[in-house]
């Protein structure tokens, strides 16, 4: 005996374990993960867009910034330039030329009435020889600024000098300077200022929100400065202190302890240069502000779509839930109804289910029916194999002939079988059924064989009983008719009249054959059983060119969906 385990695979060797089982994860996991592919890298596009943006916001402050800052300076530069112009008109005065200096004194003052300027008159020691900030004769001491005074006469060009503090005004004054050629007296004509009257060319622009600026000289010694930037006039401006540094360039440098943006612009008249500074936490916050808007929307959309997988998984894992338990009743072969599942491909699976419950439950039927059936008409079989063999024995003359008709009655009843087995309650096709009990007998020229009729299907019973009919006429074709010899046709016909089904079988022949007169199986096939058992007329009707057979059977007895009565004998 052999033993059935060993076509199973060996178990693994001690110490071996098989694959490990894939980990199963949950819907939420997926959805929850297909939310972070889409939401990150449109958090990361929103990042780029976001510091591009904030790039674009920066060169707009930037060159709002520069251009403020240089219409500032431009501001400057005009007052200056003012101040030339006005140093040369009076330098051409001719009571500056005849040394008349009180005259000259005195129409300066009405000249520079209400514009902020003095004019100051200097020899070569640069010692003052008039200023009109005090009345003419006033003893004047030395200019408080020599240096400036000493490049205007070597440049001999109108120069500005930085901040000082005049000892005149008492106060920190700035001084543009002329030198005067050809005057024996004068030297050097001067219009001095006080250095907070440039603080109106630091309010003629808005500066962008968050800036300030101061207007410095060479030394870097605040000139004027903005209300908030906290500069007085002379202090020292801690920022752009490295003149060789370009002044186009934005700069980041701590001041009072934080970062602050710097920008600057230089005049190529006085020299001076006006700064402009932000802190650096101002100039950076849209980007700050942007980023910590995206990070907290960031996480609210991360939230919210976290919270939206999770009840979408929560509803898909009680639906994949209903599922399961429907599969579980499939498998138990119980019926499953379709559910109206919020999920369409999961309510489509629910149909499907339901479909191959009712299937199921069908075939269960079928195969049920079926195998009463075959219980049952085996125990018929076994009658008629009983009656065919005592039948065929007295129609026998030797064991050959006997053994050779018994099998082919035996090979027809299996035919029928078959055919039943195959097609189920759905009925055996009565076509079908003549072909297979004729193939075995009939002639190799097919043109000799005729069978005509509409589709019709037979039920158990009615499919074995015909079989027979049909595989007795076809042996008896062959020992006395159609296929006895060469010339024989074969005509098989069926229609359907009102509530029964009229089977003619008809033989033509060139000449009658002798038959036996004994009256055979076949004839108690043809009529004993088909007339009895299916309740119908049978009819044989002897004509010069043949024999021909008429079956009139009910409908009812033939109908697959109806349980018809017994076969006598049963």
């Amino acid at each position: 005996m052999i033993n059935s385990s060993s076509n199973n695979a060996a178990p693994p060797p001690a110490g071996r374990s098989g694959p490990a089982p894939q980990r199963s994860l949950s819907v939420a996991f997926y959805l929850f993960a297909s939310a972070l592919v889409i939401l990150l890298p449109a958090l990361v596009v929103s990042l780029v867009l976001l510091n591009r943006n904030n790039q674009a916001q920066e060169q707009v402050v930037r060159g709002l910034t520069d251009t403020t800052v240089q219409a500032i300076g431009q501001s400057v530069e005009r007052e200056i330039a003012g101040m030339i112009t006005t140093l040369r008109v009076l330098s051409t005065s001719e009571l500056l030329n005849d040394e008349l200096l009180k005259e000259f004194n005195d129409r300066s003052v009405t000249a520079l009435a209400g514009s902020g300027a003095y004019l100051i008159a200097l020899n070569d020691e640069f010692e003052q020889l008039l200023n009109t900030r005090v009345p003419y004769g006033t003893a004047l001491e030395r200019t408080s600024d020599p240096a400036t005074a000493a490049r205007a006469l070597e440049r001999k060009t109108p120069t500005v000098s930085g901040l000082f503090y005049g000892q005149t005004a008492e106060r920190w004054v700035f001084n543009v300077l002329l030198p005067i050629a050809d005057n024996d007296r004068v030297s050097l004509l001067a219009l001095t200022q006080d250095a907070r009257n440039m603080a109106r060319a630091l309010q003629t622009r808005q500066l962008p929100t968050g800036w300030q600026a101061a207007l410095v000289d060479n030394a870097n010694l605040v000139i004027a400065a903005t209300p908030e930037a906290g500069f007085e006039t002379g202090n020292v401006l801690p920022m752009r202190q490295q003149l060789d540094q370009a002044p186009e360039e934005w700069r980041r440098e701590p001041f009072n302890g934080q970062q602050v943006v710097t920008a600057e612009w230089r005049s190529a008249l006085s020299g001076w240069r006006v700064i402009a500074w932000a802190s650096s936490e101002a100039v950076d916050r849209p980007l700050g502000d942007a980023l910590l808007w995206l990070a907290a929307w960031g996480v609210i959309i991360v939230v919210a779509a976290g919270l939206l997988a999770f009840l979408i998984a929560q509803r898909i894992g009680l639906s994949v839930r209903g599922l399961r338990r429907d599969a579980q009743r499939l498998g138990r072969g119980e019926h499953v109804a379709a559910k109206p599942y919020p999920v369409a491909e999961i309510a489509e699976v629910s149909r499907a289910l339901a479909d191959a419950s009712t299937a199921r439950q069908a075939a269960d039927r079928e195969v049920r029916f079926l195998m009463r059936e075959v219980a049952h008409r085996s125990k018929n079989q076994m009658t008629v194999i009983a009656a065919m063999a005592r039948q065929t024995a007295r129609g026998a003359e030797d064991v050959p002939s006997y053994v050779q008709a018994f099998e082919r009655r035996i090979l027809g009843l299996a035919r029928s079988t078959d055919l039943l087995l195959t097609h189920g309650r759905a009925g055996v096709a009565l076509r079908e059924l003549v072909e297979s009990q004729i193939a075995p007998f009939s002639p190799p020229d097919s043109s000799r064989v005729s069978i005509t009729g509409p589709a019709v299907r037979l039920n158990i019973q009615a499919a074995q009983i015909l079989g027979m009919a049909v595989h007795e006429l076809s042996t008896n074709a062959v020992k006395y008719g159609a296929f006895g010899e060469d010339g024989g046709t074969l005509a098989v016909s069926w229609t359907v009249v009102d509530d029964r089904l009229d089977f003619v079988w008809r033989e033509t022949v060139p000449r009658v054959l002798p038959g036996s007169k004994r009256v055979g199986f076949g004839t108690t096939v043809l009529k004993s059983m088909v007339g009895h058992s299916l309740g119908a007329e049978v009819e044989c009707l002897p004509h010069p060119t043949g024999m021909e057979w008429r079956f009139a059977i009910p409908l009812h007895a033939i109908d697959p969906e109806q349980a018809p009565a017994e076969a006598a004998g049963e």
